[in-house]
Formats: structure tokens, sequence, C-alpha cells
């Protein structure tokens, strides 16, 4: 069981960043040497930044401050998307394995921004809306 501290490790949204990255270091692992401090560093920086900024807003009091963090990471999702697009084109990474982590950044990116809705919210809205249904 996770710490109080440690709490977002129960999110999805973190679980689904933190495999992403994990999948993003194994297909950069192949990346020529040449990469290794410009594609390659910064593809795993933007991914790295997903869950990362996922802890830092949950570590933080407060929705508005959640939500704001979340919406930071939105952005580094779609910076590693693109990267991710780029390594393919130049031929870094096949059809298949670019599918395959767009596939997972695209739920990702739903599902982060469902969860950003829902913390943007005013508390007293959020109430509003459960006692009308």
């Amino acid at each position: 069981m996770a710490s109080a501290d440690e709490r977002y490790k129960n999110l999805e949204i973190w679980k689904l960043a933190h495999s992403l990255v994990l999948d993003v270091y194994n297909v950069t692992q192949t990346f020529p040497k040449s990469e290794e401090f410009g594609l390659t560093s910064q593809i795993r920086r933007a991914a790295v930044s997903v869950p990362a900024n996922i802890v830092e807003g949950y570590s933080r009091r407060g929705d508005k401050e959640l939500a704001r963090f979340v919406d930071i990471a939105l952005g580094s999702l779609a910076e590693a998307r693109y990267l991710l697009s780029l390594s393919k084109d130049l031929g870094y990474l096949t059809e298949v394995q670019l599918s395959a982590l767009d596939e997972r950044a695209r739920e990702l990116g739903r599902k982060s921004w469902r969860f950003y809705e829902k913390v943007r919210q005013p508390r007293q809205t959020q109430k509003a809306r459960k006692r009308t249904h």
C-alpha cells in the first residue's frame, strides 16, 4: 500500500504515464549514439515530465494546483508524441513501435484530459452535479 505521500501511485494516469516512460526508455536504447544528447535525451525528458508533473501536482495543496500540473503534463505528452513521430520519420522507430507507443499516449491523453476537467472544476460545482444525478 502506498504511503500518504505516494498516493499518486494509485492514480491510473500516473500508472499509464510511468509505463510509457519505461517503454520510451526501452525503444530509445536503439537510437544512434549520435542522438544520445539530442533526440534521445529530449524524448526521454518529455516522457519523464508527464508522470513527474502528475506527482508534483498531486503533492500540492488543492485541486487548482493539481489541475495546473496535469495541464503541464498534457503539454509534455504532446511534445513526446511529436518527438516519437519524428523518430519514426528519421528511421529510428518502426511503424509498429510508433503505433504501439502512440496508442498508449493517446489513451493517457484522453484519461489525463478527463482527470484535468474533473479537478479544475470548483468543488461546489462538483458537489452540485453529484446532487443532480
